[in-house]
């Protein structure tokens, strides 16, 4: 799946075709994604809004929000970053790390313990640290919200590490379900600051992926610009 970046304007302008042309337009709020069916009901676009506009299903047209407070929590074995903006400026940021990952395979103690137990004292030990890393990792979040209003919450985490984060001792200060929450849709390989700096600018892009069915239809109806550098997958947490 090929993303290509837009710009306000051509998001606009494709909304305006697609409105022309009585296309039905279905929004999903929590991944801020609108497509595009042609009459026979087939798949011709996606649209993914960048976190500072909001589609208003009704009129069919995007508006630029005025102030917006997020944060980026970013989690993978051993390693974690959450960072806190403030109307697009970087308030606050922190790494955090922990011993969970077995030197000889590679795998991580949340891993192992589904299938081997935690009787060995090195098990024991990556396992507190991997209840200390998500108490630390709550107890920076639990800060955020008590100082700043939080409107969303881009989140990257695999599945199996989550019940960690929400069942620490220190209680994440937000829902699983929470609707500020926004999967971030892209593959992170590691959970560093400099990535989460990447995500952070893409998260400020709007995109669109043209189906084989809508290929044809938007051909020379707007200039799109470079590939965005997203593979289009959506991890299941």
């Amino acid at each position: 799946m090929v993303w290509k970046k837009l710009n306000f304007d051509q998001l606009r302008n494709l909304l305006i075709f697609c409105g022309e042309n009585n296309f039905t337009m279905s929004y999903n709020s929590q991944k801020k994604t609108i497509t595009g069916y042609d009459s026979e009901h087939n798949k011709i676009l996606i649209l993914r809004l960048s976190i500072d506009l909001n589609y208003i299903p009704e009129e069919n047209k995007v508006i630029k929000l005025g102030f917006i407070n997020h944060i980026i929590l970013l989690i993978k074995s051993g390693i974690a970053s959450v960072a806190l903006f403030e109307n697009t400026e970087l308030m606050d940021h922190k790494v955090f790390r922990a011993y969970m990952v077995r030197k000889k395979q590679g795998k991580s103690q949340v891993k192992y313990l589904k299938t081997k137990g935690k009787s060995r004292a090195g098990s024991r030990v990556r396992l507190q640290e991997t209840l200390d890393f998500f108490e630390d990792i709550n107890t920076r979040l639990i800060s955020y919200f008590e100082e700043y209003r939080v409107d969303l919450i881009a989140m990257n985490s695999s599945k199996i590490l989550l019940p960690y984060l929400f069942e620490s001792k220190s209680k994440t200060p937000f829902e699983k379900k929470d609707i500020r929450l926004y999967k971030i849709p892209k593959h992170i390989a590691s959970a560093t600051h400099e990535n989460l700096l990447e995500v952070n600018e893409q998260l400020f892009s709007s995109a669109a992926f043209i189906t084989e069915m809508g290929t044809d239809i938007f051909t020379n109806i707007i200039s799109i610009n470079e590939d965005l550098d997203d593979d289009g997958k959506e991890e299941d947490w």
